[in-house]
């Protein structure tokens, strides 16, 4: 398991996110003083220049929002801020309010009434082992206990039951749920992945994925991400046809859009929006073509780079249109998350 490759990435975050452009850190906000970032709309007016503080402190208030009102956790809010904005320190509020809650969901919801799904363990899982990756490089009690229940739900064919609520990419099929606990065995610290539950796991979960390579290329592109955290999920030929596949669906803009990475159904058989670029779409190509090896100084990530900085919104979101119904458009906040690492990641080393 090559788990140091995911790491470094990580590790790399901490050296950007949160911090000013004057090299000041962003003011932290907590759940008692997060102002509404509010909603996600296609006509808010582009920013005046790049600026990373203002992404950070939206995905700060996003997830702290989102937690204050919902209580709970979805893969495109606060556990994607778990990913892309690890906590800079033990005296980071803000980061250390959204961990402690997904710590929570393990030390009380789950003792006292369970998981609500398989799905939020896989979920929790992941976040919580890419959150120790960037920030302690050790692997929490609470991570590791709940990597190890995620073993306990995989079903007999290697793969895990995922919540399916027509909220594509994530929560709509079992393959994503595949991809990530891929991930979380991946970038796990402390070789999570030579434990005996992670093995077995594993081979289980390698089969299923030989079995079923998925149907869609964000399905694929989501193996290829996992794939280089851990060793074995592709072949060399199979990591470059999905690169292959990626890059052919750049826009002439630089960007891409989401939509053409799959074929999901929208709510009252609407047509996609396939022929415009997201945040979503350009952030999450551009990390994973990145990670798979393609070089920041490529023309084509390039464009893309070029693309994110230019196409941020005046709050420091990335708009990107729901894959299901215009009203939330929650996707936006997964595509923000993805376009502050695709950043990142093509930042010299």
């Amino acid at each position: 398991m090559k788990s140091n490759v995911v790491l470094i990435a990580c590790v790399g975050l901490l050296s950007v996110l949160g911090i000013a452009n004057n090299g000041e850190s962003a003011e932290a906000v907590t759940s008692s003083s997060v102002v509404d970032p509010g909603p996600n709309r296609r006509d808010e007016p582009m920013a005046s220049e790049f600026s990373l503080e203002k992404a950070t402190s939206f995905l700060d208030s996003a997830a702290l929002q989102w937690q204050k009102d919902r209580k709970c956790f979805t893969c495109h809010t606060n556990y994607a801020h778990l990913y892309a904005r690890p906590a800079k320190s033990d005296s980071d509020t803000t980061a250390h309010e959204v961990r402690q809650s997904a710590e929570e969901l393990i030390t009380r919801r789950w003792v006292e009434s369970g998981p609500r799904w398989d799905a939020e363990i896989v979920a929790t899982g992941a976040a919580l082992a890419f959150n120790d990756a960037a920030t302690t490089g050790k692997l929490h009690p609470l991570t590791r206990q709940a990597l190890d229940r995620m073993w306990t739900v995989q079903r007999d064919d290697g793969g895990f039951t995922w919540i399916k609520c027509n909220w594509p990419p994530m929560e709509s099929d079992d393959h994503y749920g595949i991809a990530l606990a891929a991930l979380a065995v991946g970038v796990a610290p402390e070789n999570y992945a030579q434990t005996e539950n992670a093995q077995q796991g594993m081979a289980k979960l390698q089969d299923y994925l030989k079995k079923n390579p998925g149907t869609m290329l964000h399905h694929r592109a989501m193996v290829l991400w996992a794939s280089t955290a851990v060793s074995g999920l592709l072949s060399d030929p199979e990591k470059q046809q999905i690169v292959n596949e990626l890059l052919a669906l750049q826009k002439a803009d630089g960007g891409w859009g989401l939509a053409t990475l799959g074929d999901w159904k929208r709510f009252n058989d609407e047509p996609q929006e396939t022929e415009v670029s997201d945040g979503y779409g350009t952030g999450f190509v551009v990390y994973v073509l990145r990670r798979s090896g393609i070089p920041a100084n490529d023309a084509r990530i390039e464009r893309g780079v070029n693309w994110l900085k230019s196409h941020q919104r005046e709050s420091g979101r990335w708009f990107t249109r729901s894959l299901w119904k215009d009203s939330k458009h929650y996707l936006t906040h997964a595509g923000t998350a993805f376009a502050v690492m695709a950043l990142q990641e093509c930042e010299p080393q």
